[in-house]
């Protein structure tokens, strides 16, 4: 390994604020567990143009042994996490950037941040079903929470319910593809271990949909997952909720 400038990261100083995760081009940090972590020395070209994004002076440059920067393995890095293996994703912007959040330990509210309302409990980004990479690291052995798009809107204390020490995903089974959901889920559930998931729909009858997606994917991925089935009204009161552990034979995906 040769001698070369590579990011330091201060993990004392740094209040996981993402910053530095977007301004780097080649992918090479990323914030898990509410702090910024360098993935891979070979993803660090040693420029520095995550230093002055970071408002605490968590990022410094050290020249050490490292491994060489290899801008292939970014490239393919990259391609991976942000299309996943089902292809391009329809949008390429930075708001796609994998994370992990963890719950804030401050005791005032960040800057830039309301301190009206309660705190958000959400632990990771993005959370719309397509845009979510099968390998995000955040899915491996997760709870997961599969919520209907609406729910949030209806149902208020959505987040304190629902999120802590979850991992959300949502979708529209009506207006999104629900066969590529299926197939999406599917390999979710091959690829990371689930321990757990908790469906969330909205009592509307195409809203039942997401119900058979769900067990779908779990009955194509033939795994032995815990489920809870939870119906929220569109006047925001639980209607039912209840846990199926038994895995049905899922029949026909949609379309077929």
């Amino acid at each position: 390994m040769a001698v070369r400038q590579v990011i330091r990261i201060d993990e004392e100083k740094c209040n996981g604020c993402g910053l530095c995760a977007t301004a780097c081009a080649e992918g090479a940090i990323a914030i898990i567990d509410g702090k910024a972590r360098l993935i891979s020395e070979t993803y660090c070209d040693g420029l520095g143009a995550c230093l002055g994004e970071c408002p605490q002076g968590a990022i410094t440059m050290e020249e050490r042994e490292a491994e060489a920067f290899d801008e292939e393995a970014v490239m393919h890095a990259k391609t991976a996490a942000a299309h996943g293996p089902e292809g391009p994703l329809p949008c390429g912007c930075p708001g796609s950037h994998v994370q992990t959040m963890g719950p804030c330990e401050c005791s005032e509210e960040p800057e830039g941040q309301s301190t009206e309302g309660a705190p958000s409990r959400l632990r990771n980004w993005p959370v719309q079903m397509r845009l979510v990479p099968v390998t995000a690291p955040y899915l491996r052995n997760a709870d997961l929470v599969i919520a209907a798009d609406c729910v949030p809107f209806a149902f208020a204390s959505f987040h304190d319910r629902f999120l802590p020490g979850r991992v959300l995903l949502v979708g529209c089974p009506k207006l999104d593809d629900a066969a590529f959901y299926r197939q999406k889920l599917t390999e979710i559930f091959l690829a990371n271990d689930i321990r757990s998931i908790e469906v969330v729909h909205m009592e509307v009858p195409c809203c039942g949909g997401l119900v058979r997606l769900v067990a779908g994917a779990v009955a194509d991925a033939a795994v032995q997952v815990p489920i809870t089935l939870t119906r929220i009204g569109i006047n925001g009161e639980v209607q039912e909720s209840h846990i199926v552990r038994a895995q049905q034979p899922a029949g026909p995906g949609p379309g077929q």
